[in-house]
């Protein structure tokens, strides 16, 4: 089967009646989860970006909280796998801000793992890898948010 481009889903979407697209969604929210929850976030999230933001980095501490720390190998897995959810709900928003806002509560998040974090060279590298992600971030955002941001990214560049 082939897949059809984006231009041509948007004609074919513009082309159906109302109950059909609701039909249409129904029905793609029902075979994977990405696609509940991108479709939740659109619904119900977007309105208030906030206070999914907030909802977001509880979620993120919890999981830090959680982290089976008996090996290093589950450690490192772990983080990967919340830094694996956090760029997932940065994709569902799409926003710049929302990315800096996220990334920068891992790296945070991280760093409280001082013990653990210094020991193991693989976290060293992913805490600065998205670092330079945060920068490259900020850096298209508007003035005055740039200016924020780099104070709050200096801050936690300077707690090492």
């Amino acid at each position: 089967m082939k897949t059809a481009t984006v231009k041509e889903l948007k004609v074919e979407l513009n082309s159906r009646s109302h109950e059909d697209l609701v039909k249409l969604n129904l029905r793609l929210s029902k075979f994977k989860k990405e696609n509940k929850e991108l479709l939740t976030y659109l619904l119900y999230e977007s309105i208030n970006e906030t206070a999914y933001i907030v909802s977001v980095k509880n979620e993120t501490s919890l999981a830090f909280e959680s982290i089976n720390r008996s090996s290093y190998f589950y450690i490192k897995k772990s983080v990967r796998k919340i830094l694996r959810n956090v760029k997932k709900y940065i994709r569902y928003s799409g926003k710049k801000e929302t990315e800096v806002e996220l990334l920068l509560h891992f790296c945070g998040e991280l760093k409280e793992l001082l013990p653990l974090y210094d020991k193991l060279a693989p976290l060293k590298k992913l805490y600065f890898r998205q670092v330079e992600v945060i920068k490259k971030s900020i850096s298209t955002l508007h003035e005055d948010l740039q200016y924020d941001y780099h104070i709050e990214l200096d801050e936690l560049l300077l707690e090492n």
